[in-house]
């Protein structure tokens, strides 16, 4: 009974059309040109890489994409009982015929070929966005983005600020705020003033949220104006900074981000606890980790200070979920957003969707975001999703609770697009 109440829930999210709430896409090449592009997604290189493929065999300068594809399939025999293989079978099975349940050294040049032939039709990117049921697609826009050349009603424009309060420092940082803004920055009034005409900007191009991703040392505060004005003065006069310093002047420009998500009235999305470059000797993208250090606490004073800003979390670990779950229980404006990263695996997901559809108001939980720097990924990764939360809604509501298979498909419904919908007005 349960497994066949599962199937038919799932069956019914799976009809669903879905606004993908933030991805890596590039607007201008969305879509994958050949298998590359595909297994060139660090899941795969970094997995790779760590049952012992040499990083040179992977980034090497003179590998061709196809050398990269053969060398990359030559470890997936060790990484075939990983979800992240599986997203890649059901894809291929799904977008290219591939009738195999396994890639291999024997069958995966005839893949390729395949493959290279599906994505090189004219209309590939529309087929992806139809067979996944994909009607819109946020986007990570650097904050010089001229976002022109794209649909802007498709994907979505969501305004990353990372390199502005982690590497204000860096004079090139600078230079592409001045050029983007027209606007010298030397001082604290000048830096609102270019900010604000990038929020301006992003917002004429239909921007639905500002986002940022940060290490766990890192605690938003509103810094005294003498302070903040000081750090911004030597940062621009690219005068050395001392590490109180350095601290503020983050703090300062990531709360004036904050007033301005107030003013434009736009989701804050926080992506809180990557360490960067634990492994620096990794392949691309695969450097990152997380630890336990890290504790929401540390953001009661800007979830207190901006209580008209939504602020959609996405958290790293599973001790931080829990916690997650505690905050969007009681702060209004803070949301669970997604599985993000080392989470992303349906044990995980699971444990997360029961505790936080336990917990949490229905009305605050964004279930998913595929993470996806290419268009196929949409479809196996929030399949991955949907089945998880079929079962959940089957066990615990219909089952668990005596709901009946109409009002937990609400449920379900709500959390994959509604909740989307509405924090984002889109």
């Amino acid at each position: 009974m349960s497994q066949e109440l599962k199937q038919r829930l799932f069956q019914e999210l799976e009809a669903l059309v879905l606004i993908d709430p933030h991805t890596h896409i590039n607007p201008h090449a969305a879509a994958s040109k050949n298998l590359a592009d595909i297994m060139g997604y660090h899941y795969y290189t970094e997995l790779a890489h760590s049952a012992g493929l040499p990083k040179d065999q992977i980034e090497g300068p003179e590998i061709t994409a196809k050398q990269k594809v053969g060398n990359v399939v030559s470890k997936l025999a060790d990484l075939d009982n990983t979800v992240q293989v599986s997203w890649l079978v059901e894809l291929c099975q799904e977008f290219f015929g591939f009738e195999s349940d396994r890639i291999t050294p024997e069958n995966w040049e005839q893949l390729y070929d395949n493959a290279e032939q599906a994505m090189a039709q004219p209309d590939w990117e529309q087929q992806v966005l139809t067979k996944s049921k994909l009607e819109k697609v946020f986007l990570t826009n650097d904050f010089d983005d001229p976002l022109t050349g794209f649909d802007t009603n498709l994907y979505i424009p969501c305004l990353r600020t990372d390199d502005l309060v982690f590497h204000f420092t860096n004079p090139a940082v600078r230079e592409r705020l001045n050029k983007a803004t027209d606007v010298d920055v030397s001082d604290i009034d000048s830096l609102r003033d270019a900010v604000g005409k990038l929020f301006q900007h992003f917002k004429q191009n239909g921007v639905r949220a500002c986002a940022i991703s940060i290490p766990p040392s890192f605690s938003p505060a509103k810094v005294e104006d003498e302070s903040a004005a000081k750090a911004v003065r030597r940062a621009c006069k690219r005068k050395e900074l001392s590490d109180d310093q350095q601290v503020h002047l983050s703090q300062s420009i990531f709360w004036m981000l904050a007033e301005f998500c107030a003013e434009f009235a736009l989701p804050f999305d926080l992506m809180i606890g990557v360490n960067r470059k634990v492994y620096p000797a990794g392949v691309f993208q695969g450097q990152d980790l997380f630890d336990k250090r890290v504790s929401l606490i540390q953001y009661k004073e800007l979830f207190n200070a901006f209580p008209q800003v939504t602020f959609p979390l996405s958290v790293l670990g599973q001790t931080s979920n829990h916690e997650l779950v505690s905050y969007a229980w009681i702060f209004p404006n803070v949301v669970t957003n997604g599985h993000w990263w080392y989470s992303n695996t349906p044990s995980y997901i699971e444990l997360d969707t029961r505790s936080r559809l336990e917990a949490a108001p229905r009305s605050k939980q964004i279930g998913y975001y595929s993470d996806m720097y290419k268009l196929e990924f949409a479809l196996p990764k929030f399949r991955m999703y949907r089945r998880v939360l079929a079962g959940v809604l089957a066990n615990d509501f219909v089952i668990g609770r005596g709901w009946t298979e109409e009002r937990a498909l609400e449920l379900g419904r709500q959390v994959l697009r509604g909740n989307v919908e509405r924090i984002f007005q889109v």
